[in-house]
């Protein structure tokens, strides 16, 4: 009896072996480098897989994951994902896309303790204080949560916006960063039609002079 483990193993041997079958030559493609159009920044949640949810093969999306897909000023690890992405790879949208029932967003709503993790989610805690008002006047738990995962997806876009990084390939080129929400109930994407191409949507203290 396989381990759980050696599953995954197993499945990959499948998998190689199916690609080959469709295209002889999928690898040796693979090996000649990556030229992404896209960067998506999701969550890590299992269940929001970027090429599968998008119908999209290998090397067509430089992918982020972290929980409830947060962009911070100080993670240097997504920073240097993006850097990478938009002065390596040259990409043309940077995405962000949160899914409705995130685990991230809900314990964020709670007063529950969750030990280190209170240090992420505090970010997430600082979206529902910022719009309070709205989110409180939605009475059913679960229509506030999927609000509050729309307006996590549109703050991060707007963090996205107040980088340097990303002011800085304004100046040089197109650069677009939406913001995005999947559904488990039908799998669809929905546009939630935050789209900044320019620096117009950012405030004038956020604006460096590059």
């Amino acid at each position: 009896m396989l381990k759980s483990y050696e599953r995954l193993l197993t499945g990959n041997k499948q998998w190689a072996k199916d690609k080959l079958k469709d295209n002889p030559d999928f690898f040796k493609n693979l090996t000649r480098g990556q030229n992404p159009e896209y960067l998506w920044i999701g969550c890590s949640d299992s269940r929001v897989p970027a090429n599968e949810i998008t119908n999209t093969q290998s090397g067509e999306i430089f992918v982020h994951r972290n929980i409830a897909n947060i962009v911070v000023n100080t993670d240097v690890n997504l920073l240097s994902v993006l850097y990478f992405a938009v002065e390596t790879l040259k990409v043309k949208h940077v995405i962000v896309c949160g899914h409705y029932g995130c685990g991230g967003v809900l314990a964020a709503m709670e007063s529950k303790d969750h030990g280190f993790v209170n240090n992420w989610l505090r970010n997430i805690k600082e979206v529902y204080n910022k719009h309070v008002v709205e989110l409180e006047s939605i009475t059913d738990q679960q229509l506030r949560a999927n609000r509050l995962v729309e307006l996590n997806v549109i703050e991060q876009v707007h963090n996205l916006a107040k980088t340097r990084i990303v002011q800085e390939h304004w100046k040089k080129r197109e650069l677009e960063i939406h913001g995005w929400v999947y559904g488990f109930d039908d799998g669809l994407i929905r546009d939630l039609e935050v789209n900044y191409s320019d620096i117009k949507n950012v405030e004038p203290i956020f604006r460096y002079d590059i």
